[in-house]
């Protein structure tokens, strides 16, 4: 229905957009074109199209602000600027070794003036062969700093679209997706929720990114974020009366607002994908195009490897990742020697050298190991903020000769920073902690937030948050470490753009999930064309099948 679009969005041109034309875009092809426009009470408004086919209605922009109130509304135009560009380059690792970057963009400068100061803020679109994104950028200026209460993106429906989607949760990720009509999201949303350690669902209108949805002649959108950097992940909640979605940052605590920003401050770019094929939007570049360019000086320390873990077990009961049952203590003081071990620690000398030989035997590089260090006790659910030190091994968990075993091997051990959600507790022992990697030759970590976010009342995906995952890249970058992240989505990864999650994946991706155990998840036709494999393994509890 598609095949040629091209023809017929210069047949019909800007007239598919119903809002008023003052300034406009189009992707390098012509077949994506967004167009912006202040109404008379000064209100930031932009639509797209994509074929000629409308995708996003008129969609207003802005802000609600504490210093200045709402800044929806009352801007005047300064100017337009249009610009191309067109790059070629490589990622240090990924599908691809090399990502052309091909977009035109706009920058139209806004002015408002308030009470007590003029607030400037630019919107900043780039339009892509494959989807398009907007930012606001508040560059340097009298006003220093700005309180934001709360983001006012929207994203106007033409048509109650198939969707598959997530509850809008403050705190977690661990969902299955549900497909519905957009109407029926607040109908289906008491039943998409599962239990987890940490959960905040905030709307029952409410989901999150990445959100994809089907028109009804074919047409894929997806909407996403990008360069998530020092401010709080976005949601999105649905209207079903006006059918729009209107942005819902994550909320920095009990403080009333979302985020605090310094001029000058660029937002997270807000992202819509469109094609007339899923697999389109799950192979685009686009997330990784709008993320900033390397930021490290060294990338050679990134590499992917292929690990398994001392970990598995703990979850199905087999083994535990405490060594004893005192519980309620004070690390600093609690001698573990004296302690009577429970006999179901999984992290052991012997296990875990078992786990070691089948690693090296079977080709992995690493092996993660969790429950090695003391604090495990008192770890879920304990809200305990001195829980770990990040250093201290169990005493049946022999630091260095397991690692000389590995090495000996020909395979490295994986370190594991569980925090319990103990920020401030993880941010004190972070660098000791990685010195003693250093220490060991371990080169990679998995680190954990498993719980409620410490101090209380913060979250998972908070401005706090965010910042905190990409300060521990950086002092992992500084020795030299690999990172892998447990309970993160495309936060950790914008600081380069080598290590970014490249695409908005719609499919579910759990460490573990306690109700549904599952090795493989199958992706539904209209989002798989084909598979290529050399053998796949199918496993459950009734035995084990292998595809040639």
């Amino acid at each position: 229905m598609k095949i040629y679009c091209y023809l017929l969005a210069a047949a019909i041109g800007a007239a598919a957009c119903a809002c008023t034309e003052k300034s406009n875009l189009a992707s390098p092809n012509g077949n994506i074109k967004v167009d912006f426009r202040l109404t008379k009470d000064g209100v930031p408004v932009y639509c797209a199209t994509y074929c000629g086919d409308t995708v996003v209605a008129p969609s207003s922009l802005g802000f609600d602000t504490e210093q200045f109130g709402s800044l929806t509304g009352g801007f005047k135009q300064l100017s337009v600027t249009h610009s191309d560009f067109d790059e070629i380059w490589q990622p240090v690792w990924g599908e691809f070794d090399s990502i052309r970057n091909n977009y035109r963009q706009m920058v139209v400068e806004l002015a408002h003036k308030a009470d007590t100061a003029d607030i400037r803020m630019n919107v900043e679109f780039r339009v892509f062969d494959d989807g398009f994104a907007y930012r606001y950028v508040f560059p340097s200026q009298k006003v220093k700093e700005l309180t934001i209460i709360d983001e006012k993106s929207e994203f106007a429906m033409t048509a109650n679209h198939t969707a598959w989607w997530i509850p809008g949760d403050y705190d977690t990720q661990e969902y299955e997706y549900t497909r519905s009509r957009l109407s029926e999201i607040p109908a289906k949303h008491e039943a998409a929720l599962v239990g987890n350690a940490s959960a905040t669902p905030f709307d029952k209108n409410a989901v999150q990114t990445s959100l994809m949805m089907r028109t009804d002649d074919s047409t894929y959108i997806n909407i996403h974020e990008a360069a998530l950097v020092d401010y709080p992940a976005m949601h999105l909640v649905y209207n079903p009366e006006t059918q729009k979605f209107i942005s819902a940052l994550t909320p920095a605590g009990q403080s009333g607002h979302a985020a605090v920003i310094h001029m000058p401050f660029s937002t997270p770019w807000r992202v819509v994908m469109v094609s007339d094929r899923a697999t389109d939007i799950l192979a685009t570049q686009i997330i990784y195009n709008l993320n900033e360019p390397v930021a490290l000086d060294d990338t050679s320390w990134i590499h992917p490897v292929k690990y398994m873990g001392v970990w598995w077990e703990m979850i199905t009961g087999k083994s535990q990742w405490s060594y004893t049952d005192a519980e309620n203590f004070d690390l600093a003081t609690f001698d573990y020697s004296k302690a009577r071990p429970h006999g179901k620690h999984g992290a052991n000398n012997e296990n875990v050298k078992r786990y070691i030989d089948f690693a090296a035997d079977n080709g992995f590089d690493q092996l993660l190991v969790e429950g090695w260090n003391t604090g495990w006790e008192d770890w879920l659910g304990k809200e305990k903020d001195y829980v770990f030190d990040f250093v201290t091994p169990y005493p049946d968990f022999d630091l260095k000769a397991l690692n000389d075993y590995a090495h000996s091997r020909g395979i490295k051990l994986m370190m594991h920073h569980e925090t319990s959600g103990s920020i401030p507790n993880y941010e004190q022992h972070m660098d000791t902690a990685y010195a003693l990697m250093n220490r060991y030759g371990y080169d990679a970590v998995k680190s954990g937030y498993v719980g409620n976010i410490l101090p209380k009342g913060e979250y998972h995906y908070g401005q706090r948050q965010v910042n905190h995952y990409l300060d521990a890249v950086r002092r992992a970058d500084e020795l030299g470490e690999a990172f892998d992240e447990d309970k993160l989505f495309e936060y950790l990864c914008d600081i380069t753009r080598a290590m970014d999650i490249p695409t908005p994946v719609i499919l579910k991706s759990h460490t573990y999930n306690f109700v549904h155990f599952n090795i493989a998840k199958f992706l539904r036709r209209e989002f798989v064309e084909e598979v290529d494999f050399d053998y796949l393994v199918l496993e459950n509890s009734s035995g084990t099948i292998k595809l040639d």
